[in-house]
């Protein structure tokens, strides 16, 4: 029997397949289609202290290998989270974690703070220090040792609860964020957020999104996760969520190969958000395959060449 149990801090999982923020809505709509119980943890899409409209249209366009997408951020604010969304997440059978996007580091605290006297259904935060499609805020952290230390301090100073820092791969040394985030008393990183880039329309000879520049998900970006989970997991001691471009088992079992304790699936939610039971199946399958126990003996056994 394989063990597909997850630990992060203190809190276990039934497993280590989470969704992706932004691309599982907040979680409380998909019950009636989809078997939460196979889902690890429901990271909800970023709430802001304020609502937010987000980036006008166009915002979002395909590409040949996943997506870009400027929305910005576009949310129902913190007050209606707490009375609207919230008290639905008692009847779910899977752990919610709350994804946290703000300006500054006062809206960064205004928003946990609240959560953290409005209920007790949430188990942890990831904190967005990493958005590329909005005009101000996340990537001024993402991209900075000092603000992303100072973040993190503030926060872990109000919760108890799993805090998650959400990495930037638009920076030259992801895992200076990674450590100095580490040492600021961050439970786990999640890694990758999407990757700046851009589409042209020739037949109008404009951008394809409205903002210019955009995130770019799906597979395009898996090798650049992989990439960067694997150089984060040489430098920290704190667990690695994967992301980018995750949309079957073997996917998966690339980012526990590099180190990477859980996985987020995102884009893939689009097409098949029922993809869990499948993946869990198929990691078991692959566990059982290579005589593994406990699917943790995983993480971290790539073996490089000599």
């Amino acid at each position: 029997m394989t063990d597909l149990k997850c630990k992060i801090g203190s809190v276990e999982f039934n497993n280590p397949l989470f969704t992706a923020s932004g691309t599982f809505g907040y979680g409380h709509d998909y019950p009636d289609m989809v078997d939460v119980s196979k889902i690890g943890a429901i990271v909800t899409k970023s709430i802001t202290l304020e609502q937010r409209k987000g980036n006008p249209p166009p915002r979002i366009v395909e590409t040949p290998c996943g997506m870009l997408n400027s929305i910005g951020l576009a949310n129902i604010g913190l007050n209606n989270f707490i009375n609207d969304v919230i008290p639905k997440y008692d009847s779910l059978s899977t752990k919610i974690i709350v994804n946290i996007a703000g300006s500054t580091i006062d809206e960064y605290i205004k928003v946990l703070s609240e959560l953290e006297s409005s209920s007790t259904d949430i188990t942890g935060y990831e904190i967005n220090i990493s958005c590329p499609n909005v005009d101000r805020g996340g990537m001024e952290f993402g991209v900075d040792e000092k603000l992303s230390f100072e973040l993190t301090t503030e926060l872990r100073k109000l919760s108890q609860k799993l805090l998650i820092i959400k990495l930037s791969p638009n920076i030259t040394d992801i895992t200076k964020i990674a450590l100095a985030v580490e040492r600021a008393g961050a439970d786990a990183v999640s890694a990758i957020n999407t990757v700046v880039g851009m589409q042209i329309d020739t037949n109008i000879k404009k951008p394809a999104i409205h903002q210019t520049y955009a995130g770019l998900s799906g597979p395009a970006i898996r090798p650049i996760a992989l990439a960067m989970v694997h150089k984060i997991a040489q430098v920290v001691h704190i667990p690695i969520i994967g992301i980018g471009g995750i949309s079957n088992a073997q996917d998966v079992i690339q980012f526990l190969l590099a180190g990477a304790t859980a996985v987020q699936i995102g884009t893939a939610n689009f097409n098949n958000p029922n993809l869990y039971k499948d993946v869990e199946h198929n990691l078991i399958k692959y566990c059982k395959q290579q005589s593994v126990t406990h699917y943790s003996k995983l993480i971290g056994a790539v073996e490089l060449y000599v």
